[in-house]
């Protein structure tokens, strides 16, 4: 399977998007070459700004580009970008509903080797519970650059939690991907696999295994997380009777809370949720915390099987 950087992406689709918006400014926490908006910076120098290791006050110097009618891309660790300036975000950007994106490199286990202090496994629950906030969680490069150009056109706070190594490629062109309903990766009926992120390759190779033994799975890859598709959710729901949601996230607050309230207030179904469960993971390689934490494509089979037995 090909496989792309998303953060690689990320930088490409700022390049792009600033090409055809003179009014997009990127704000970096001077950790420009890992997060790539060194592609920006070197296209754009007029219009790129390292604020250093200070994503409180980036956050609200972009806050204050964005009442001036720029639309500025905050850039920092999404460990970072959703903790530490997590005040600004909501004082400076979300009251006041500014037209600020926050671009989020390294989200999930993805900084595995650096420990839990930049492991970033709760940024999604914290953004999707402040109003305004818009939360958008790529599957692939290809979707990290739509969500990008998505977000240029959406008016109002937008965070992009953008992953670290070369992810597998899920889609062909950014025209494929619809960011506010999602994309069903593989059909079936007899349960539902809702996805976003890393995992979402991994769900997709689990229904493709499970085919072959007779089993057909829908797998659904959501990349607008806040607010999410709940006609999408319910007609899932509906048609599969049963639901697993799998996502690089702590079990709580994430996608599978997102769904869950999605269905308790409309359409129950019986729920499992797979994610990070509620521990704080260990330094090591990125493959073997995926894999404490059982997000493997054996272990979305096996959950499946034991869901539908």
């Amino acid at each position: 399977m090909q496989t792309a950087s998303m953060r690689t992406a990320y930088g490409e689709a700022l390049v792009e998007a600033g090409r055809e918006n003179k009014n997009i400014v990127v704000l970096e926490a001077d950790l420009s070459k890992a997060t790539k908006t060194s592609l920006f910076a070197k296209a754009f120098p007029e219009r790129f700004f390292n604020i250093g290791i200070a994503e409180q006050n980036m956050m609200s110097m972009a806050a204050g580009f964005a009442t001036c009618g720029k639309v500025p891309f905050a850039t920092a660790l999404a460990v970072f970008a959703s903790m530490r300036a997590l005040e600004q975000v909501r004082t400076s950007v979300c009251i006041g509903n500014l037209n600020v994106k926050i671009g989020a490199p390294y989200g999930g286990l993805a900084t595995a080797e650096n420990g839990p202090t930049h492991q970033c496994i709760s940024d999604i629950n914290m953004m999707r519970g402040l109003p305004n906030m818009t939360v958008l969680a790529p599957s692939d490069a290809v979707s990290c650059k739509a969500c990008v150009h998505w977000a240029v056109k959406h008016k109002g706070p937008v965070y992009i939690r953008i992953l670290r190594d070369g992810e597998p490629v899920l889609y062909e062109k950014k025209e494929d991907v619809n960011i506010e309903n999602g994309n069903r990766l593989h059909e079936g009926n007899d349960m539902a696999i809702i996805c976003n992120g890393f995992t979402s390759h991994m769900a997709l190779q689990a229904a493709e295994e499970l085919t072959k033994e007779g089993m057909h799975v829908t797998v659904h890859d959501i990349f607008c997380i806040k607010p999410i598709a709940a006609d999408v959710i319910l007609d899932i729901a509906q048609k599969c009777k049963r639901i697993i949601t799998v996502e690089e996230h702590n079990i709580y607050g994430g996608l599978g809370s997102a769904v869950a309230e999605v269905i308790s207030q409309s359409r129950p179904v019986p729920l499992k949720i797979m994610g990070v469960n509620d521990y704080f993971s260990d330094s090591g390689s990125h493959k073997d915390l995926l894999e404490r934490a059982g997000l493997t494509v054996e272990n979305i089979i096996r959950q499946v099987k034991d869901f539908v037995e």
